[in-house]
């Protein structure tokens, strides 16, 4: 289907279902906004100092104001602008010449949700939301979809979309998605600084880069509760991505599910499997397979009300023997997932299939413990140790090559912690530090990397 079809059929359905919905017995109104405000520092976080890149030290200053109105109990909009300047301290700058000396990028003014609410349309139960929209929390843990623009970091993490909920009774339902992240927003304004077409490879014609290519994606996906104490939720996603470096555009499919397990005595069992195959445009073929198990416990009525969890993630790799790809494709979900400092990291190993961005999870065997113990009411401590391994060595060439040993598979080892504190209902914030200790997977110039960051947000 076409973008002029599918425009023209999006654009009928909504005033069938606009006409079929309105009631305006009762108009609500609701408005509100947060600020957030963060400070990162990043040590040879992206190269392991193995190619003299930059230390970075800067603050993230993101600000959100949203309203919506409900016409009738089934029929509402919802709208929500952003904006996320940053300041940069130390030596790195983020701008080429002439600017290369600017500290403060002001970002642009952005459309950060637009959608249409519909509730169980034309009286079946079925509820329709369609336009920018977010998916967290939506889609299980995030594992295959999360964020729709990776490029620009929390930022934003919405994707154009077409969702419908089909509600069969309260513990069975499947969600229906077509969507379509294109590499810059071409379908809403916004309002940005003069920012040339070379100016960074975050910027594309004066608007921020959101994803590494154009991508388009159709999603059905189960969810079904099959006793009190189990989840079920099986899918399959279809994704097109376009060229990306030497990569033709690719056709993937992705089939799997997720199950989690959860009874009164505090226990938590989750795991999720899938496999993926697809072709690129001249006929190499792609297929993979990933997943992840954990297992863990709640000690409600102990002192602290301690957790724990142990599990395992693989993502296979590509082995770079064979004509085809066997490298996992984290499809929408370049995103933090079980740590924030390797997302970065990974960075300059899969340029050449995600691009230069970070959180393309993929060719990992990840081993992780972690504790969490609520040291008050709005005050939490977490920790854990992560062991990470590679299941095959890149065998890259270029300039990357050099911070890879490819003569080990073991890719180090890696702390967290992070303290989170409720000041008020309107007042959070957090501090978060990481540590990665790289293994033989890495040459040795590599030198160990650090994340930390600290911050408060104010909701109103």
């Amino acid at each position: 289907m076409s973008r002029k079809t599918f425009g023209i059929w999006l654009l009928g359905l909504f005033f069938s279902l606009l006409f079929s919905q309105l009631t305006w017995a009762e108009v609500k109104g609701d408005y509100g906004g947060a600020f957030r405000l963060r400070q990162e520092y990043w040590e040879n976080l992206i190269d392991l100092e193995t190619r003299g890149m930059p230390d970075r030290d800067f603050f993230r200053l993101r600000t959100n104001l949203w309203g919506k109105v409900d016409f009738s109990n089934n029929f509402g909009i919802y709208a929500r602008v952003g904006n996320e300047a940053r300041y940069y301290l130390g030596s790195y700058r983020p701008f080429p010449a002439p600017d290369d000396g600017q500290q403060f990028d002001e970002d642009e003014l952005f459309i950060d949700n637009l959608y249409l609410d519909f509730k169980n349309v034309f009286g079946a139960p079925v509820d329709l939301r369609i336009g920018r929209q977010d998916f967290l929390g939506v889609f299980g843990e995030g594992f295959l979809i999360l964020d729709g623009t990776p490029a620009d970091g929390s930022r934003s993490f919405y994707f154009n979309a077409v969702r419908a909920t089909v509600k069969f009774n309260k513990n069975n339902s499947v969600e229906l998605v077509y969507l379509t992240n294109p590499e810059k927003d071409i379908y809403l304004p916004s309002w940005y600084p003069s920012r040339p077409a070379s100016y960074g490879f975050s910027y594309i014609d004066n608007k921020r880069r959101l994803n590494a290519s154009d991508e388009r994606g159709a999603i059905v996906y189960g969810k079904s509760k099959v006793t009190d104490t189990v989840t079920i939720e099986p899918y399959y996603i279809f994704k097109t991505e376009e060229t990306v470096g030497a990569n033709k555009p690719l056709r993937i499919n992705t089939i799997g599910a997720r199950a989690v397990f959860a009874n009164a005595a505090g226990w938590k069992v989750r795991g999720e499997f899938a496999h993926q195959f697809g072709e690129y445009d001249d006929n190499r073929d792609r297929k993979a397979n990933g997943g992840y198990l954990f297992v863990g416990r709640r000690y409600d009525k102990v002192a602290f009300k301690p957790e724990w969890e142990l599990g395992y993630v693989y993502l296979s790799g590509d082995d770079k023997t064979t004509p085809e790809n066997e490298g996992w494709d984290p499809l929408f979900s370049r995103a933090p997932m079980w740590n924030e400092l390797y997302i970065y990291t990974m960075t300059l190993e899969t340029a050449g299939e995600g691009g230069a961005l970070p959180g393309y999870w993929t060719n990992l065997h990840l081993v992780k413990f972690g504790l969490k113990f609520a040291l008050a009411a709005t005050t939490n401590l977490s920790a854990s140790y992560q062991y990470l391994r590679a299941d095959e060595n890149t065998n890259l060439t270029g300039a990357n090559a050099a911070m890879f040993s490819n003569t080990s598979k073991e890719r180090g080892h890696l702390a967290t912690l992070m303290l989170t504190h409720a000041f008020s209902k309107n007042l959070d914030g957090f501090i978060q530090a990481e540590y990665f200790f790289p293994g033989n997977f890495y040459t040795d110039k590599a030198k160990e990397a650090a994340f930390l960051r600290w911050q408060l947000q104010y909701k109103f």
